[in-house]
């Protein structure tokens, strides 16, 4: 099994729709991240792909196969979840090794396949420990180990960054991609940190109130997001917005430049606060009431409410509709 297909598939809890009329492919060895803020439905999405949650109305696919009858231990997948999920009284061993055990795999094949698995995630020396003598990064990769020992078709990850601090955040994100790299399947992952999901995904499926809003490229969802919600939910900072009659315009940070002295196309407005981060610094200026957001190259030391032109760049500019925050072309923006 490699590709994974969603047709139509709405999920409903006590009259409630969580996932509406979602139709969704997810190719062979494609990295896939579900985005969007908490309660829109990427998880409940996982769980339903899964076996965990069954769809209330449409169908899952895996190779064209329908499968939403089958239980979750039927489908040829593989969950790590964001508790970890791991047994205390187990080993690290037994504990990525569980799942053949309980296949009736022969045991020098389990043990042959944990040590790979271990190996792979650089967790061999931990082999003999309990889940209480180990630190959250090494829980995590103990539980990326038992999902990935099973050789699944596909490897399904739900938010299973998000107990890590900071910086192992950084460090398990590039191991989780170099992971998926090494093992060449389908990886379907869930997180609502678009960080996550811009750095590591093929495609993202950015979601809210249970629908997909756009699925494209990093690239292309941060370049030509197809309406104000993914424009402003994907980007760090997030995208500065200005109404304007008839059109909201939107513009990156990094596409708004600043000047102490006057300069042609630039307007004067105010320094509100400055907000240093290391080599730029992110600088938020008032602007006939708006607040807006700039980074520039460190340093910068002009002072609250000091005065400062602001440019935009205008060949950067994106346009949504007033009415309903859809994308629009620049030609038919007025």
């Amino acid at each position: 099994m490699a590709e994974v297909r969603l047709d139509g598939v709405t999920k409903s809890f006590g009259g409630k729709t969580v996932v509406d009329d979602l139709s969704l492919t997810v190719r062979d060895r494609e990295f896939l991240t579900l985005v969007g803020p908490s309660g829109c439905g990427k998880s409940t999405t996982l769980r339903m792909i899964c076996g965990l949650e069954r769809a209330s109305a449409g169908q899952i696919y895996f190779d064209d196969q329908p499968v939403g009858w089958l239980p979750a231990n039927k489908r040829d997948v593989s969950m790590v979840f964001q508790s970890y999920a791991l047994y205390p009284h187990k080993t690290v061993e037994q504990n990525i090794g569980f799942a053949l055990k309980m296949l009736r795999v022969p045991k020098d094949e389990i043990a042959r396949q944990v040590r790979e698995a271990a190996g792979t995630l650089d967790i061999l020396d931990l082999l003999d420990r309990r889940p209480r003598e180990l630190s959250g990064g090494q829980r995590q990769r103990v539980a990326l180990g038992r999902a990935i020992v099973r050789e699944a078709g596909a490897y399904l990850l739900d938010e299973p960054l998000s107990n890590l601090d900071a910086q192992l955040r950084v460090l398990m994100r590039a191991e989780i991609k170099r992971l998926h790299v090494d093992l060449a399947r389908t990886f379907i992952y869930v997180t609502h940190d678009q960080v996550e999901a811009m750095t590591m995904s093929d495609r993202i499926a950015v979601m809210k109130d249970g629908v997909v809003h756009q699925c494209a490229t990093p690239d292309e969802i941060y370049a030509r997001p197809a309406n104000r919600f993914v424009a402003s939910f994907m980007g760090s900072p997030p995208m500065n917005f200005l109404t304007r009659e008839r059109v909201v315009l939107g513009i990156r940070p990094e596409n708004v430049s600043l000047s102490v002295t006057p300069r042609e196309g630039h307007e004067p407005g105010e320094v509100f606060i400055t907000e240093p981060l290391g080599a730029d610094v992110l600088v938020t200026v008032r602007l006939d009431g708006d607040l807006i957001k700039a980074r520039v190259a460190a340093p910068f030391h002009l002072g609250h409410d000091r005065t400062i032109h602001i440019g935009l760049d205008r060949t950067k500019l994106h346009y949504f509709s007033v009415e309903d925050g859809r994308a629009l072309e620049e030609g038919k923006a007025s």
